[in-house]
């Protein structure tokens, strides 16, 4: 069947690969199942509750989750069957955000996941003139429950309405708002078609390897981003079972239970997994440690021609056998690929995986292209340290300032209510990524920096911070990091030391370190450390890129603090005004 509206593909997995675990949420500590047919029966009955409630086409309907959850998904196809379009927020934005976005938006309605979120949007429901209800998921006393839109569609008379409402969308019509995070401004409300979302899912879907049959995933990573939505649409076309993680605190726990086969995640995630699994290596001694750190080496030399090689392949034999085996084993043990996005990930990282049997699948995009552009593949080509070839529907190009160019069917169709930001991103049919990049003689991507994150010297010498950040965060004492310098006589840096790593450090060296983030950040053994690692990773780069001063900051980077947007990127202008202190500390006696 030809796929060009978001619900056909629940159509597709219903006459092509039925499961009994299509989507699996745990309550009260069972997993809960739901077949592919229980889960079609259900969103029809949402789209007939929400004709009950009076919902039109084009209505906009937001749903805020702090959770992945069955729920969730079958809300989003209910939506879109009647013509609807969705508009998911992120759970943590102030309350001054949700009011921007749902005014913008003219949200009729609200689905929010728990009493958290609906007492935000309680509190500027009266700063809101469209928002009519609010559901939640959660059994809330006083508040509408979700399951009441459900039991309004229990009139299978409106079936055939519903079968209208789905006729009469066209694959060119909007199916999403996605509101950039953005590192300034306000919010930019990114217009997705269903032909943009579908697109994307069946193009890139065939950069997944094949997987055994009944193949399952975990998703943890928040679906109102367009990199998870559209892996969610790709697994229903692929006929995955999608398991949803608890929460992010919880799963390691939950990916030993569920033993997926992929799943999606973010670099920093990964870096995390990284810093840990050294950690535990740390505390190993004697021949245990050396085993250990020897395996590490051997994967941080792997490529894919060498692991054909003698004697490398002999090494690698060994090191899987005897160490990434317990790596794998600590992922559920049939993990087969992670599909990393949002970032740029570390090329070490990935050697160090893939030699592990874990194998990361890069891939780049950006909500504007529907969530990809391009994605590393087995089944196309596959290259540590870059992106990938572009998927099949697009067509890249580089710009003479070196920036990515892309158009396809894939791209938005503008910025809501924004003509004039609209125009600015495009030149004919091409969108201007805004990412500085190269294309190799493969026709394989790669992404160096952000074109307006690169900045100038005062002696006229341009640094791309991006790539000097990417190859600090290598070092496990550095958490966060942002390069700084535009319009000054040197590269600086504020870091935000890995305080967890830090103590566990200390401890080993019987350094007297209280477990105190100001403490940390000021301690001279501290400072003496992260310069040693600073130095090490700063041969890679010419003298005028290199980091010559750095202050480290006595507080966490986050999401809460407004540190990094919510794909955890940084919002630069933020934290220099937050460490604008030692900012200026660090260029004082320099001008």
């Amino acid at each position: 069947m030809e796929i060009n509206k978001l619900f056909d593909f629940l159509d597709y997995q219903l006459e092509n690969h039925p499961r009994d675990d299509a989507f699996v949420t745990k309550e009260k500590g069972q997993w809960i199942k739901t077949s592919t047919q229980d889960f079609k029966d259900q969103v029809d009955k949402f789209s007939r509750g929400l004709i009950k409630l009076n919902v039109r086409p084009n209505d906009k309907i937001a749903l805020i989750s702090h959770n992945n959850q069955t729920k969730w998904d079958i809300s989003d196809m209910g939506i879109l069957q009647v013509g609807a379009q969705d508009v998911p927020i992120y759970p943590t934005i102030s309350a001054e955000d949700y009011a921007y976005i749902l005014n913008h938006a003219e949200v009729k309605i609200a689905i929010v996941s728990n009493k958290e979120i609906y007492e935000k949007l309680k509190s500027i429901k009266d700063q809101v003139p469209s928002l009519q209800e609010i559901f939640s998921f959660e059994e809330i006393k006083g508040v509408k429950n979700w399951k009441e839109i459900i039991e309004l569609g229990e009139d299978e008379s409106l079936q055939e309405e519903v079968e209208k409402r789905k006729e009469a969308v066209d694959p060119d019509d909007l199916a999403t708002l996605i509101y950039t995070s953005g590192t300034t401004g306000k919010p930019k409300g990114v217009m997705l078609s269903h032909r943009n979302i579908s697109s994307v899912v069946t193009s890139a879907a065939k950069r997944i390897p094949p997987l055994p049959d009944q193949a399952r995933t975990i998703s943890f990573l928040p679906t109102c981003h367009i990199f998870e939505r559209i892996i969610h649409y790709l697994y229903v076309y692929k006929g995955f079972g999608i398991y949803f993680a608890e929460s992010i605190e919880q799963i390691g726990e939950n990916i030993r239970e569920v033993k997926p086969h992929i799943f999606t995640a973010v670099p920093r995630l990964l870096e995390k997994v990284y810093d840990k699994i050294i950690a535990k290596g740390q505390e190993l001694s004697g021949i245990k440690k050396a085993l250990f750190f020897w395996a590490v080496k051997t994967g941080e030399q792997y490529d894919f021609h060498k692991e054909n090689q003698f004697p490398y392949n002999l090494k690698l034999k060994i090191a899987r056998k005897l160490i990434f085996s317990k790596w794998k084993e600590a992922l559920g043990g049939e993990i087969q690929y992670i599909v990393s996005g949002s970032a740029a990930l570390q090329p070490r990282l990935q050697r160090v995986f893939i030699a592990g049997q874990i194998n990361i699948l890069e891939g780049y995009g950006l909500t504007e292209t529907a969530g990809v552009v391009s994605v590393n593949s087995p089944n196309a080509v596959w290259k540590i340290g870059t992106v990938g070839p572009p998927i099949d529907i697009d067509h890249v190009k580089i710009a003479e300032d070196g920036e990515i160019l892309v158009k396809g069917p894939n791209i938005m169709m503008g910025y809501y209510k924004d003509a004039e930001k609209t125009a600015e991103v495009f030149t004919g049919d091409y969108f201007h990524t805004g990412d500085i990049g190269e294309i190799d003689d493969d026709g394989v991507l790669k992404i160096t920096d952000r074109k307006k994150e690169m900045f100038k010297t005062s002696g006229g010498k341009y640094v791309a911070p991006q790539l000097l950040e990417n190859a600090m965060k290598q070092s496990p004492f550095i958490e966060q990091i942002m390069v700084v310098g535009e319009g000054q006589k040197l590269v600086a840096a504020l870091i935000q030391p890995n305080f967890q790593f830090i103590m566990e450090w200390a401890k080993r060296h019987k350094i007297d370190l209280n477990d105190n983030p100001e403490e940390i950040a000021n301690h001279p053994k501290v400072k003496e450390r992260i310069k040693k690692e600073i130095d090490k990773f700063n041969k890679n780069f010419g003298k005028w890129e290199k980091i010559k001063l750095f202050r480290l900051t006595p507080e966490e980077w986050s999401v809460e603090k407004g540190h990094l947007t919510p794909t955890m990127k940084l919002k630069r202008k933020v934290i220099k005004e937050k460490f604008k202190h030692l900012y200026d500390d660090i260029y004082k006696n320099l001008n």
